[in-house]
């Protein structure tokens, strides 16, 4: 598994324009009032492994439906992996990205523990860097806005033995995206999952996989029947320990300014805007503490406020407050059930950065275009 930046270069990719691509009209009708992943720009990236050649067939192509067999292995045994991440619009109308490499170093992880070939970070950034080269447009401007980009990998082997793939695509696509909560920093509700469970040990809770997210699913459609936003997931070993909500890590603040999150175990998906936050949250001077967090010194916690504000981040989600969380034997409010300050403000220096409206001091940001 190579999880080091790859020093070699990537070939061009080749270009195959949109025959109709949407008009300025068209596309500034969707690009008003947006919400989240539901449009798509006009092209996607498109580069095909196979065991004989690798990597190969560099392109960009129109978007649009993917021609597949129906034996392809993807569909039977789910070798799929992805990532997500955005491009901003700053004030000067230049497009930057955040944190681009690390997408790529975890998307070779993901593909290396499902047994896919693994892009190097050459190719993954030349995928964006063509895509946007066409598709720039399609960024939008409005305040909490962005081009959401979803790279993918999918075994398209034509085959229904069980074994690693022998063809696999690597696609980007983008998509411009209002925010994914569509209340804002409204605080949102959770529901603490006691019956089902995110991952175990030894199984695929490191990787951005699909198959994680759909096991999630169920559990979130009876949260929403509860009245609840989100799922919160409890180790599957004890039942007992916090991990992380379907798509986002957790974090808790103490009275005293602590900061405490679950320890990345093998379990937890290693999250970017985490690894973010912990950074502007020391560089506040403010101790984090990354450890085992059991549900009952949450709920103590929260119940005789000893514990202020709890927040949950993600690469969709930025920053997002957590109001109240209940499960099928407590419920507490957290805090008044409003934003915290250490929440607002960490959502705010990180936006900040991610807009260009503070200044950059960790070279996070990666000008495109």
């Amino acid at each position: 598994m190579t999880d080091t930046l790859d020093s070699s270069t990537s070939e061009a990719f080749r270009v195959v324009r949109h025959p109709s691509p949407a008009t300025e009209e068209e596309r500034a009708e969707k690009l008003r009032d947006l919400a989240f992943g539901l449009q798509f720009t006009d092209h996607m990236a498109r580069v095909t492994w196979d065991a004989e050649q690798g990597w190969h067939d560099r392109r960009v192509e129109p978007y649009g439906p993917i021609p597949m067999d129906p034996a392809a292995s993807v569909l039977h045994y789910a070798q799929e992996v992805f990532e997500g991440l955005k491009a901003y619009r700053w004030a000067d109308g230049s497009i930057h990205l955040f944190r681009p490499e690390a997408n790529a170093l975890r998307l070779q992880r993901s593909a290396a523990r499902m047994a896919l070939p693994e892009l190097s970070v050459p190719d993954f950034m030349e995928s964006i860097r063509s895509l946007l080269a066409l598709d720039h447009a399609w960024v939008p401007e409005a305040d909490g806005t962005s081009l959401y980009l979803r790279p993918f990998l999918i075994g398209t082997d034509v085959f229904l033995g069980l074994r690693p793939p022998k063809k696999v695509d690597y696609l980007l696509i983008a998509s411009p995206s209002g925010p994914y909560f569509a209340g804002g920093v409204k605080p949102v509700s959770i529901w603490v999952e006691r019956d089902f469970h995110r991952a175990g040990p030894g199984g695929t809770g490191a990787a951005k996989c699909g198959g994680n997210y759909a096991a999630s699913l169920l559990p979130q459609v009876k949260a929403y029947e509860r009245g609840f936003d989100q799922v919160l997931y409890l180790d599957a070993a004890t039942g007992s320990v916090l991990e992380e909500l379907g798509g986002m890590n957790v974090f808790a603040v103490r009275r005293d300014g602590t900061v405490l999150t679950p320890v990345i175990n093998g379990n937890i998906l290693e999250g970017i805007t985490r690894s973010s936050i912990i950074q502007l949250l020391e560089d506040n001077e403010l101790k984090v503490v990354e450890r085992d967090i059991t549900l009952a010194e949450l709920q103590d916690g929260i119940a005789e406020g000893e514990i202020t504000e709890v927040f949950a981040c993600g690469t969709a989600a930025i920053v997002t407050p957590v109001g109240r969380m209940a499960s099928s034997d407590f419920e507490v409010t957290v805090g008044d059930g409003q934003p915290g300050p250490v929440t607002l403000a960490v959502r705010d220096r990180l936006m900040g950065v991610q807009y260009g409206r503070v200044e950059d001091t960790y070279g996070w940001m990666e000008r495109v275009r």
